[in-house]
């Protein structure tokens, strides 16, 4: 399979992709046709229409047994004589050429066997039982499903439900898809014998759902080319522009990007790395979006630096002379071996340009020169780059080395991460239209990124998550008790957005009955996230999604004229005779707090503690200091706000921690919410100032609140 595939609804070839793989000329359909009609299917002897399917499977798979492949060829070959295809060609052409793009791919003999059968139940009068008779459960299974796909309607009115049955059974074996992917591509390159609406039609199914689909099972070869058949129906002006760029770019009598090239082998061979250097050219599509980004294209824009390398540890190796040979550009780097992406893939990516560039500007861009961007990966991550899950092999036989034992995701092909969130969420989905319009959002996400947990763990979400996503994917449904979360160690909402290599701490209560607020659908962007909390809601008719605390709470013991309580002033004295002592607001003193008082209107003594900045105030303003001490009364008044994250309940959390602690509660006053933030102001009496620490201790432990204080209000001079 390559790229220069000639699709008769696009005028000329072109081979954006042709370096990906070791290429084989295009077949000639028609004359593969009259080989699958005419050569020897005799017993034991391999027939020659799929010679080029065995070279190919051959060259990933030396010791395959062969025999599957040519009694699944005889039986599709008799099953499908004298069907055409509406290009003229006969019909057997087509699983021929869908089994040589996954053979290409390096796909295992069953996937290869089923592969060849996968029309024959819908379209011949073979029955899955003669399949299963023949070749197995596994082919019986894998035939079954690519049926089953074949009848599901992606378009505008598909039926929700009819997709979800047919994407979960998929689920439990990725080599379904694998075959309706190839089998996409195929019907792709050979579209232009339709009409343009039918063409547009099966364009824009292929681009909002099946190309998604093989971002998410890594299979990098069958997107690109099919990224580029559709932008050539959908966007043909565009199409030609950009490939009359690559025209005039290969007419270019030097090529900076080679120039680059031959400088990095000369640069690892001195340092005696192994290693493969490629010209990796972009294909159309990747082309025509970075000319939109960087507006006129440089020569070395038309495509990449690829290094290909033994071991993992070869990879930093060589990242290490290029960045001290070459000027790097440091916002370039990253880093998908220690992070892979969810869906399979590991490389480093970085940028250098030649010595002679220099780094004029302050983000550290090379300004002079050309910069060349590299791909540093194995051999075996490069395989796996190229075909995703289908680079695997057998997802029912036991791992290989290649694929360890201990990463959960690459163990298991069946499983890539994005696949095993789907079939998570699709079981909690309360209805399949909900499935069915959230796995299309999910879809439209193209970009991923990954946060760390402070664990060292890890978790995949896509561009734009924020903390509420961050909680369901590490929490699941328990994720309805999160209150809030540090984000590369500082407080911060639930609403935060999060960006590729954050840190996230998330902040979990107790309280079993916790609920999620219906504002937390606004910041969700993962379908775990807003399945999850839509289906609490829905079982949840009158939730007490608005926290209590959104409403102002009446005092709850105010005083019979509302003023401060004499109580509360005894136990400060001033020697200042007839004089009225009042604690102040802004800062509340308590013993054995250090005060300090001031003569105000009245005969009224305010007594502030001495690092209230209404004291450096009043100095400043020439009032006069007054003298005061601490009494013997050991009752006194305080007033401490509680920061919090909102939350049901909350306000009677507090209020009980508060009574618990023998504190009377003078007065309460709620904030409303700000930022998903709840700010509480409490009068309190307590018994014994020296009961202070313990009670706003026993505050900052009712789950949701992360902050107790004494009042620092900004206070006017007295």
């Amino acid at each position: 399979m390559s790229a220069e595939a000639t699709n008769p609804a696009t005028p000329g070839p072109i081979a954006p992709e042709a370096h990906r793989r070791r290429s084989r000329p295009r077949i000639d359909l028609r004359r593969l046709g009259r080989a699958a009609l005419l050569g020897s299917t005799g017993r034991g002897r391999l027939p020659d229409a799929i010679s080029h399917v065995v070279e190919a499977h051959r060259a990933h798979h030396p010791d395959a047994d062969l025999e599957p492949l040519r009694r699944a060829y005889v039986l599709a070959e008799s099953s499908h004589r004298g069907q055409m295809r509406k290009s003229g060609e006969p019909y057997i052409t087509h699983p021929l050429a869908v089994t040589l793009i996954l053979a290409e791919l390096g796909a295992e003999t069953t996937t290869l066997t089923a592969s060849l059968l996968h029309d024959t139940v819908e379209d011949t009068e073979v029955t899955l039982d003669q399949v299963r008779e023949e070749f197995g459960e596994e082919v019986r299974y894998l035939v079954d499903g690519v049926t089953k796909l074949e009848k599901v309607d992606y378009g505008a009115a598909a039926e929700p439900e009819t997709f979800r049955k047919m994407l979960v059974a998929t689920g439990n074996d990725v080599r379904v898809m694998s075959i309706k992917l190839a089998d996409r591509l195929h019907n792709m390159r050979t579209l232009g014998v339709m009409r343009p609406e039918k063409q547009a039609r099966i364009a824009k199914v292929t681009r909002d759902v099946l190309i998604p689909l093989a971002e998410r099972l890594g299979v990098q070869a069958l997107k690109t080319e099919l990224e580029d058949l559709v932008f050539a129906i959908l966007h043909p002006e565009e199409y030609e522009y950009t490939r009359g760029l690559i025209v005039e770019n290969a007419a270019r009598a030097d090529d900076p990007l080679a120039e680059i090239a031959e400088e990095v082998r000369r640069i690892l061979r001195e340092a005696g790395l192994q290693a493969e250097v490629l010209i990796r050219p972009r294909h159309l599509v990747s082309l025509h979006r970075t000319s939109r980004k960087r507006g006129k294209l440089r020569g070395v824009d038309f495509g990449r630096l690829l290094v290909l390398v033994n071991e993992d540890a070869d990879c930093y190796g060589v990242l290490g002379e290029l960045h001290t040979c070459l000027t790097p550009v440091v916002s370039e780097f990253k880093d998908f071996i220690a992070v892979p992406k969810f869906n399979l893939y590991q490389s480093l990516h970085t940028a250098v340009a030649l010595p002679e560039s220099r780094t004029d500007s302050p983000e550290g861009t090379p300004m002079s020169g050309q910069v060349a961007e590299v791909l540093i990966r194995t051999h075996q991550m490069h395989k796996v780059a190229e075909a995703g899950v289908i680079a695997l092999g057998n997802p029912l036989a036991a791992p290989s080395e290649e694929q360890g034992d201990s990463d959960g995701e690459r163990v298991d092909p069946t499983r890539p991460g994005w696949l095993s969130r789907l079939l998570d969420w699709q079981e909690a989905a309360p209805d399949p239209d909900t499935f069915w319009s959230t796995l299309r959002e999910d879809l439209a996400q193209d970009r991923e990124i990954t946060v760390l947990r402070p664990d060292g763990g890890t978790i995949g979400l896509p561009e734009g998550a924020s903390c509420v996503d961050a909680a369901y994917a590490q929490y699941g449904e328990d994720a309805h008790a999160c209150m809030g979360a540090r984000v590369n160690g500082r407080l911060a909402t639930l609403s935060t957005v999060l960006r590729d290599g954050d840190t996230v701490q998330l902040l979990m209560g107790q309280d079993a009955s916790s609920e999620p607020s219906s504002e937390w659908l606004e910041h969700a962007r993962t379908p775990a996230a807003r399945i999850a909390i839509q289906r609490w809601l829905a079982t949840h008719p009158s939730p007490g999604d608005t926290p209590e605390a959104e409403t102002p709470a009446a005092p709850l013991r105010p005083t019979v004229d509302g003023s401060a309580a004499p109580l509360s002033e005894a136990n400060a004295v001033v020697d200042e005779p007839g004089a009225t002592v009042r604690l102040a607001g802004c800062c509340t003193p308590v013993p054995p707090d250090e005060v300090t008082g001031f003569a105000v209107r009245g005969g009224v003594v305010t007594v502030h503690r001495v690092e209230c900045a209404a004291v450096a105030r009043m100095k400043d303003a020439g009032r006069k200091e007054v003298d005061v001490r601490w009494g013997d009364t050991t009752e006194c008044r305080v007033t401490l706000v509680a920061e919090s994250f909102g939350r049901p309940h909350l306000l009677a959390d507090l209020t009980e921690a508060i009574a618990l602690e023998g504190v009377a509660i003078v007065s309460a006053t709620v904030e409303p919410p700000s930022q998903q933030r709840v700010r509480h102001t409490y009068t309190l009496q307590l018994p014994d100032a020296a009961h202070l620490p313990a009670l706003m201790r026993a505050m900052r432990n009712v789950p949701g609140v992360y902050d107790v204080g004494r009042a620092q209000r900004h206070a006017t001079t007295p």
